[in-house]
């Protein structure tokens, strides 16, 4: 892998175009200039109401750095499963599990206060490590299971309201469906990554198929969804998912990272949002507004293999919520289907010409006020190329993530 300097300049028409649509003060080389999502989203707007103060969200995944300087008092003891593996919780073995920390729950405090910002910069992440074993490797699914059936249990029994699991096997087993169940029952949400193999034969991936997760696919700067997003019936929201740059491993560095692992990060991090402000409500509530709130399928359909219900948008969810509902009434269809049956690999059959749509499925125009979107796309679809450019590095496949390092 390739490193870049913690402050490398961006080229002159790359930084204009983020300095200029960023709503705080920014100059070229700043790391928040570079968190195109985070500008698209508006999160300071959204700070202004909440940063996820007083909730926490269990990251199920390689372990948490409680070290990293835009991690340092953010990250609570946990829990290690990955045993016969060098230290605890608080040591990654991967990496990935301190980037998901930092899309969530990072504070922007390294580097003299030129680190990388979450999304929810309020909350608290509990780890959980998870066994180290190559994702999809059949011979660990039954282990894959059990370890995240436990690490479920453990992050609801531990007060997590929500829990974010950027990780998947080819099997789920009803010990998961279990585990999911408890956490519903005792009022958490889980959101699952839904893959990263829908360019390469979109094998459907557990526990974003098991009922009563919600699954979380990527899009691209244009609110497109990447050609690696995996699709089908199990996909229930989507949200950014491309040029992630984030806190990592690298103490002194961050990363870029792309991939549903990112997305279900923002995703878990907008539900955060939501529920600091509205306490009361229970987990049903949030995400039925999460949903209500999603900028859904152009074509005008309620939702589409590709998006889901639509990508997420915090800033609608806490400026105008509507109706949050029943709060016993789950939301999705999936738990009330009366055959338990796996999803199947290939989409559903969707309506009208989505068919046509396909790779290119996108969100709506925004409504209402909301410039979103329209700020979505602008930056979208300058930035894009312009970032391709500007960092020419050779992308990392890695066995839960897509991430190239940006540090020493």
């Amino acid at each position: 892998m390739q490193c870049l300097a913690h402050r490398t300049l961006l080229p002159g028409v790359l930084a204009a175009l983020l300095v200029g649509i960023a709503t705080t003060p920014s100059h070229a080389e700043s790391i928040r200039s570079r968190q195109w999502h985070l500008t698209a989203m508006k999160a300071e707007e959204m700070w202004k109401a909440t940063k996820g103060e007083g909730v926490t969200v269990a990251v199920i995944d390689s372990g948490v750095d409680d070290k990293n300087p835009d991690l340092v008092g953010q990250v609570l003891l946990g829990r290690d499963l990955a045993v016969g593996t060098r230290g605890d919780e608080h040591t990654d073995y991967d990496g990935h599990g301190t980037g998901m920390a930092g899309l969530i729950a990072g504070t922007g405090r390294s580097g003299g206060g030129d680190g990388a910002f979450g999304l929810a910069p309020g909350v608290k992440i509990l780890p959980i490590r998870m066994p180290d074993h190559g994702l999809n490797a059949p011979r660990h699914t039954k282990e894959f299971n059990q370890a995240a059936s436990s690490a479920i249990r453990y992050a609801v029994d531990s007060g997590a309201r929500v829990i974010n699991i950027s990780l998947g096997s080819r099997a789920g087993s009803k010990q998961l469906t279990d585990a999911v169940s408890y956490a519903l029952d005792k009022g958490s949400l889980v959101f699952a990554a839904v893959g990263n193999s829908g360019d390469e034969g979109n094998p459907v991936e557990y526990p974003a198929a098991t009922p009563g997760v919600v699954g979380v696919g990527a899009v691209g700067q244009d609110l497109r969804k990447t050609a690696e997003s995996q699709y089908g019936p199990q996909v229930d929201l989507a949200a950014p998912g491309t040029d992630l740059v984030h806190a990592c491993g690298i103490e002194t560095g961050l990363c870029e990272a792309h991939g549903t692992s990112g997305a279900t990060a923002l995703a878990s991090a907008s539900a955060a949002l939501i529920w600091s402000k509205h306490p009361d409500w229970t987990n049903n509530q949030v995400l039925r507004v999460m949903l209500n709130t999603a900028a859904g399928p152009t074509s005008g359909a309620k939702r589409n293999d590709h998006i889901g219900y639509g990508v997420v948008r915090p800033r609608i969810a806490l400026k105008t919520p509507g109706d949050p509902g029943p709060a016993d009434e789950y939301p999705l269809p999936d738990l009330a289907a009366a055959e338990p049956m796996s999803p199947s690999s290939k989409p559903s059959e969707p309506a009208g010409n989505e068919v046509e749509e396909d790779k290119q499925s996108a969100a709506v125009p925004a409504r209402d006020d909301d410039s979103d979107t329209a700020l979505w796309i602008t930056l979208g679809v300058g930035a894009a190329a312009l970032l391709g450019a500007a960092f020419a590095i050779p992308v990392v496949r890695a066995r839960r993530r897509n991430t190239t390092f940006i540090g020493q």
